[in-house]
């Protein structure tokens, strides 16, 4: 459970409530998911030789952890949108990442499947449209 000092969920709950984000989104007409992961870095105070002050990235001195975020998109702009916006993050160390994966990936595929792709066909009809006018 997250508590002050580490306010990134645990795995588990992670994958609950990005299962509830993907059943929500099912359930309306528009809308995004996006998905986030990125590397962490340990504190840069750290000592380094000069070379690893140059590319620290190339010579990490421990296996680095991921962050893992997923959010509904709901936009920071309008208070009515913010009010709905869901943020989830988690923080996988390198010992737990091939089985958080699995999961991960199977929580996506489920979710995945009741999204519906973009319908592009009016994008494709306008532009052709203003192509032979042209």
């Amino acid at each position: 459970m997250p508590n002050s000092a580490n306010p990134h969920a645990q795995p588990i709950q992670f994958f609950d409530k990005l299962g509830h984000l993907f059943n929500h989104r099912k359930g309306s007409d528009h809308g995004a998911i996006y998905l986030i992961q990125k590397r962490l870095t340990y504190d840069p105070a750290e000592q380094q030789s000069t070379t690893a002050k140059l590319f620290p990235d190339l010579a990490p001195n421990k296996p680095l952890p991921v962050l893992v975020r997923a959010t509904n998109g709901k936009s920071k702009r309008d208070d009515a949108a913010r009010a709905g916006k869901e943020k989830l993050s988690v923080v996988v160390q390198p010992h737990e990442l091939d089985a958080f994966y699995a999961r991960y990936a199977d929580v996506c595929k489920a979710g995945m499947a009741a999204l519906k792709p973009r319908d592009k066909s009016k994008k494709r009809a306008k532009a052709k449209k203003k192509k032979a006018a042209s």
